[in-house]
């Protein structure tokens, strides 16, 4: 008999979740052998947009997709799933940033924390999308506490593809031979991806791209940026991109990251690298049986040091600002 797993997801007729719910229905992620149910969350005005959703769903003919259920109702969402994709949030729009979102978004995620401890199957693993993720997850996770801290992730693999990609192409080498990229901290422009560790083709990134100046005034404002650049460019936020560092994640999540390699994740900070326990921050993680893990012992030079703390401090801000959803 095949196996069977619930899938939620959040602002399900949304942009990123349209470029995302076909991927997952389909085999990519789950396998060929899982059949996946959809359970999909909108608001109530968006509940017909998303009936045409699942409409195409169906359509596809997808082998292993079980069933696709929509709904406004987030314990009916989240009733027996096994994995949660929480993209709904208030979209940041040009000119905010993500912390402008906080009071926007906090709310729906106090909702959404308890609808999960409340509903979710005792396996479910979850991955905040919605910005600003980082906070988002806290306040979810403070509101969800009976599902175990390591079960909760804010996205940061984007922002991972994102930067090694940007190596890759000033290099002029392949994605692939680019390994051990982190993003430290928030997802956000005080994010910090860290050329000092990265490799490619198991060299030094900074052996390989000798120009620091570059990559320094360049490449990492660059990263940071490329959110808001995306927009300026297309009038919307990114969605494709978005989309597939989600689904990424939840691969690596599943079979685990290679040898030698790590990956980037956002996770419930036990107080690794001096951050806070309970902050959600961008480590670098590697992933095995199911579980992220914090690479332990990476090193980083003055200006790291200077980036990380900074993300860490924007974080702490985000988190006095929600701190009155926060419980106890």
């Amino acid at each position: 008999m095949a196996k069977t797993v619930r899938v939620a997801v959040t602002g399900a007729a949304g942009q990123v979740a349209y470029s995302m719910l076909a991927r997952l229905a389909s085999g990519e992620v789950f396998g060929a052998d899982t059949k996946v149910i959809l359970q999909l969350l909108e608001i109530t005005p968006a509940l017909t947009a998303l009936e045409g959703v699942a409409m195409e769903l169906e359509d596809c003919g997808f082998p292993t997709l079980a069933a696709v259920n929509v709904t406004d109702d987030a314990n009916v969402a989240f009733k027996d799933v096994n994995y949660a994709l929480l993209v709904g949030a208030a979209p940041r729009k040009q000119g905010m940033e993500r912390k402008d979102l906080l009071g926007m978004n906090g709310q729906i995620f106090v909702g959404q924390g308890q609808a999960l401890a409340k509903n979710a199957a005792s396996d479910v693993r979850i991955l905040i999308v919605g910005n600003p993720c980082n906070t988002n997850c806290l306040v979810a996770y403070q509101n969800g506490k009976a599902i175990p801290h390591d079960r909760w992730t804010a996205m940061t693999r984007l922002d991972h593809n994102r930067a090694a990609a940007a190596l890759a192409k000033k290099a002029g080498v392949p994605n692939e031979v680019v390994t051990n990229v982190t993003i430290w901290g928030n997802h956000s422009n005080t994010q910090f991806p860290d050329f000092t560790n990265a490799k490619i083709n198991g060299k030094l990134a900074t052996e390989v791209i000798t120009d620091r100046k570059w990559l320094e005034e360049t490449y990492v404002p660059q990263c940071q940026n490329r959110g808001a650049a995306i927009i300026k460019a297309r009038g919307l936020s990114s969605a494709m991109s978005a989309a597939n560092g989600a689904i990424d994640h939840v691969k690596t999540w599943l079979r685990g990251t290679a040898a030698g390699d790590w990956s980037s994740a956002a996770t419930i900070s036990k107080g690794e690298y001096g951050v806070p326990t309970g902050l959600v921050f961008g480590y670098p993680c590697t992933a095995k049986d199911g579980t992220w893990k914090v690479v332990e012992g990476v090193k980083l030079d003055a200006y790291g040091q200077a980036m990380f703390q900074k993300t860490l401090n924007e974080l702490l801000e985000e988190k006095e600002a929600v701190k009155h959803l926060l419980p106890g």
